[in-house]
């Protein structure tokens, strides 16, 4: 089967390069590799300047013909749109460094039957997980990661993990033709964050479902681009700003009748996460994105060059 690999990027060529370079050790061959550059074509031409047309697999490297910036989720549809005749698409963040094994592991998992998408064990450059997987609990609309804070070299319970995680990453999840055709595309609208979870939701609520690999390994520098993973007192407006939004968006579009309480849970736990740690900026981009979710905003901010 041949799997496309979606990478969406803004004005980071480096950490493009640095993921096709481990793309090109992978154990799995039959991919070709499919970016959208979000920058303005500046930034794509400037990235087209620094990749090759195909890895020395042989597999094709091609970078989507758009200038806008389509945001995350429409720079996945966009990427799954030029390949529409994989059999399989790898969405990868480009600040990942997926093991030679990683897709391997994937497609082999997705072959075995029993999901139709499939996660794999997503860690820090130190060594520790972030997730392999992901829990939504639309009352609080709140998400927590399955997993965290363990060893790399611990190796995780698959079976529980696929019980218990009812979303997968954004920055490493594998689609198939079955899951797109039946669950659609992402939602566009939330531009950034949250939209993987929403999706996968979706997804089940039309019986598709997911699975995890523990062989496929990737390192993620996680925030690489939006600075999300800086200290809380130095994290930029934007992710703050549409994390706090979008989630709102999540309950609305999954189980809208709890979006009243989840409305009160979100501002409550912003005001945790924020205000009571100090950070008065960020409280206020938080508190900022909390009202646009309330008012249903969507799309990229206003206020975004």
């Amino acid at each position: 089967m041949e799997v496309a690999v979606c990478i969406v990027s803004f004005r980071d060529p480096a950490l493009v390069v640095q993921c096709l370079t481990a793309l090109a050790r992978s154990t799995f061959t039959d991919f070709a590799v499919v970016i959208c550059e979000n920058g303005g074509a500046a930034a794509r031409r400037a990235l087209q300047d620094r990749l090759p047309a195909t890895l020395p697999g042989g597999q094709p490297v091609t970078v989507v013909p758009q200038s806008d910036n389509l945001g995350y989720a429409g720079g996945v549809n966009a990427c799954i749109a030029a390949r529409r005749d994989a059999a399989a698409w790898w969405v990868l963040n480009p600040d990942t460094t997926p093991e030679p094994g990683a897709l391997t592991a994937l497609v082999t998992r997705l072959g075995q039957g029993g999901c139709d998408a499939v996660g794999g064990v997503l860690y820090h450059p130190g060594g520790r997980v972030q997730a392999y997987g992901g829990r939504w609990y639309p009352v609080l609309a709140r998400a927590t990661s399955i997993g965290v804070g363990a060893s790399i070299d611990a190796p995780p319970d698959a079976a529980r993990v696929e019980r218990d995680m009812n979303y997968l990453l954004g920055a490493c999840m594998l689609v198939s033709r079955a899951f797109v055709q039946t669950a659609g595309p992402m939602r566009d609208d939330y531009f950034l964050y949250a939209e993987e979870i929403e999706w996968c939701l979706r997804a089940q609520q039309q019986g598709l479902r997911l699975g995890f690999a523990p062989g496929a390994r990737v390192c993620h520098g996680q925030g690489g681009t939006t600075g999300s993973a800086a200290a809380i007192r130095q994290r930029p407006r934007l992710p703050i700003f549409l994390d706090e939004r979008n989630k709102l968006h999540v309950v609305r579009d999954t189980t809208p009748a709890h979006l009243p309480l989840a409305a009160v849970s979100a501002l409550i736990l912003g005001a945790a996460r924020f205000a009571r740690r100090g950070a008065v900026r960020q409280w206020g981009d938080a508190l900022a994105g909390w009202w646009a979710g309330i008012r249903n905003h969507r799309g990229a901010p206003e206020w975004i060059a």
